[in-house]
């Protein structure tokens, strides 16, 4: 026999390399059927210096591929190794009895696959059909987790090993019961992982990246002085948007047969102001504000609108004409409004250089195929949204997941996943003066892999984001997550794409962080604290300036689902859209609160609501008002009461008679028995005009 010669990796603890064997031999153990057992045999001259022999022995039947079994034994350690022999390797030749029986045998499933995978084989394949894996055991719980069923990554041994038939888009059919297996098909080895790698043309090196920060221009948001709340939010919920609903209810209306409500535009404003008013003063029913009693009752809104009128609208407010739907998309009850609120967070946005992108969570227990259930998540169950916001919070752009998305980038997808693809489509919506700016992009490890930093460096985009270990190239030299465990906490290690400028370092805090970076490096290093469980005190450990720039920019989508949960608004609808609705009307409160503080102005977020809510209800109230005289003190009368955006809207405001009062004039100590009709508060003739106006 030739001497082969072939580097082994094994157990360290037995041998750590074997260069060559010097004698082996094949022979047949037991024949039965078409099952065929050999042994190979041969003895190993120098391992550690010990002598040590290995045996390979070869299981062949009619529906599996040969499978090797390596045993090597060190007289010294007394280890039993496996490795992975075929018999090429082995140089071993077999009989034209055994070849037959190696080839006369179905196709298995993940032969199959494997096929399907390798880059020799067109894109023809139309359907796989397998045959019913063998069960080896009964049982009343689940195969596998729901998360990860129906992926090839999530198939069982059982299921792989069954027979497989491909189906070609010319009706060819390959292996199957009745079809044998083309003579020039070239299977795979058994142990061809299934999904492919491209072989890897990375050069690495320890060097650190080094940030070069460009010039990003501040942000301007002199166009918003002197804008009240309500100005802020009508520049996003503006009069596009609520004809939009009028419109669609009406449409609505007639294709369900009923009468048109004949939605009046201040009506829908009033209807939208109900809604934020139930963010922060909630009741058990949307019906309660109307309720007799004074412990739920609410004046401003039984004084805004009938009850009736309120449900009314609510049965009917839509946004779409459904007979325009486009059935591909699962979301087309709510494109038009989606598509009018993110060109609309697109324009206001005034540039930021760090952005978050992230996933949020729209609560939701009903049916519908777009509802998604993550564990461990605040909101478990409901409507996954994908955010594109600044570090403090603004959105600029969004997307709801939905599975095969018709309006995605085929394209993006291949290359960068379904996930990470509406994060660059997302870019490519942004006008053309502010794709040239060098944004610098933070993301979790749901997106980030390597095509895409590179992808985004080369689009002159920095980029950040924490790495699962699968993601991270085979021949990466950065010591194991495991070994880095046991060392020290702010121990690091760094490595660097050269070719591509990224930098992988890897952090032990808590637990081990990998993370990824184009536009950030280790240096400067800063100190944090962290809590020591051994000496019970806080310790400052070194951080890496990668890791301290994630922890710092990464979290303003979740800046604004938290400022949104403060405040959601609390009426409840029976359809499945309702939820995502309220919530791009709280993401425009939200972002239009931002704008407004953003420009100098110190207001809270419940302050900025209740304006708009007040301002709505009191500015297109319909409703008759009660004449008996309000229980006000002229304090409260010079400190003005009335908003600023009802006080000079310039319509409605008439004289009329009173009873006795003071004057709400600026330094005026007239008792008069005028009113102003619209916001009934006692005015002198003299002070009338001027208190309109100024």
């Amino acid at each position: 026999m030739d001497v082969i010669k072939k580097e082994l990796e094994i157990d360290p603890l037995a041998i750590q390399y074997c260069d060559e064997v010097d004698t082996a031999e094949k022979k047949p153990i037991s024949e039965e059927g078409n099952l065929l057992d050999f042994q190979v045999t041969g003895m190993k001259t120098e391992c550690m210096d010990h002598s040590c022999d290995f045996t390979a022995e070869f299981r062949v039947d009619e529906t599996a591929l040969p499978t090797t079994f390596v045993s090597m034994k060190c007289k010294a350690e007394e280890e039993l190794c496996d490795l992975d022999t075929v018999k090429n390797e082995l140089k071993l030749e077999f009989t034209a009895e055994e070849n037959e029986i190696l080839t006369d045998r179905r196709l298995i499933l993940k032969e199959a696959i494997a096929i399907i995978e390798s880059d020799d084989t067109p894109n023809n394949v139309e359907n796989i059909f397998i045959e019913p894996p063998a069960v080896h055991f009964d049982s009343d719980e689940d195969s596998g987790d729901e998360d990860g069923s129906g992926h090839v990554d999530n198939l069982t041994g059982c299921q792989l090993s069954s027979g497989a038939e491909i189906v070609l888009c010319n009706n060819e059919r390959v292996g199957g019961v009745d079809c044998d297996l083309p003579s020039s098909l070239v299977l795979p080895p058994l142990n061809k992982k299934l999904k492919r790698q491209s072989k890897s043309n990375i050069t690495w090196s320890k060097e650190d990246i080094i940030d070069r920060s460009n010039v990003f221009p501040e942000a301007d948001y002199t166009f918003l002085h002197g804008k009240s709340p309500v100005d802020c939010f009508e520049m996003i919920v503006n009069d596009e948007l609520i004809n939009l609903l009028t419109e669609g209810s009406s449409n609505y209306a007639l294709i369900k047969n009923c009468m048109d409500p004949k939605i009046a535009f201040e009506e829908m404003k009033i209807f939208l102001a109900i809604l934020l008013l139930s963010g922060y003063n909630t009741v058990p029913s949307k019906r309660s504000y109307w309720e007799a009693g004074g412990d739920v009752r609410n004046e401003l809104v039984v004084n805004a609108m009938r009850r009736d009128r309120f449900l009314e609208i609510c049965r009917f407010v839509h946004c779409v004409d459904n007979s325009k739907l486009n059935k591909n998309d699962k979301l087309c009850k709510l494109r038009p409004l989606i598509n009018h609120l993110k060109s609309r967070f697109v324009k206001l946005f005034q540039p930021e250089q760090c952005l978050d992108f992230d996933e949020c969570m729209v609560e939701y227990y009903g049916r519908h195929s777009c509802k998604q259930f993550i564990r461990g998540e605040p909101i478990r169950f409901g409507y996954k949204i994908w955010c594109l916001n600044t570090s403090t919070g603004y959105l600029i752009n969004f997307d709801v997941y939905q599975g095969e998305n018709p309006n995605g980038n085929v394209e993006y997808e291949e290359n960068f996943g379904k996930y990470a693809a509406p994060m660059v489509s997302m870019l490519d919506e942004l006008p053309e003066k502010l794709k040239l700016l060098p944004f610098r992009i933070y993301f979790g490890n749901l997106f980030t892999g390597v095509k895409l930093l590179a992808h985004l460096k080369n689009r002159g985009y920095g980029a950040t984001g924490t790495i699962r270990e699968n993601r991270i190239p085979k021949d990466c030299p950065l010591t194991s997550s495991k070994e880095m465990k046991k060392r020290t906490r702010g121990s690091y290690e760094m490595v660097n794409i050269s070719n591509e400028g990224i930098g992988i370092v890897r952090w032990v805090d808590n637990s081990v962080v990998t993370i990824a970076s184009t536009c950030h490096g280790v240096q400067p290093i800063s100190y944090v604290s962290r809590y020591s469980q051994a000496q019970k005190k806080k310790m400052r450990i070194p951080c890496p300036t990668l890791c301290d720039a994630y922890n710092k920019f990464m979290g303003g989508t979740d800046r604004m689902d938290e400022n949104i949960s403060y405040y959601r608004i609390g009426i409840r609808g029976k359809k499945w859209w309702w939820s995502i609705f309220t919530w791009m009307l709280d993401a425009a409160v939200h972002n239009s609160w931002l704008l407004m503080k953003k420009s100098g102005a110190n207001i809270s977020h419940l302050e900025f609501r209740r304006h708009i809510v007040q301002t709505y209800l009191q500015r297109y109230r319909n409703m008759p008002i009660c004449t008996a005289r309000p229980s006000v003190t002229r304090s409260s009368n010079q400190k003005c009461r009335i908003s600023v955006d009802i006080r000079l809207d310039g319509a409605g405001h008439l004289v009329a008679a009173s009873n006795r009062r003071h004057c709400a004039g600026r330094d005026c100590n007239s008792v008069v028995r005028t009113e102003c009709t619209k916001c009934k508060i006692g005015l002198c003739i003299p002070c009338f005009v001027p208190f309109h106006t100024k």
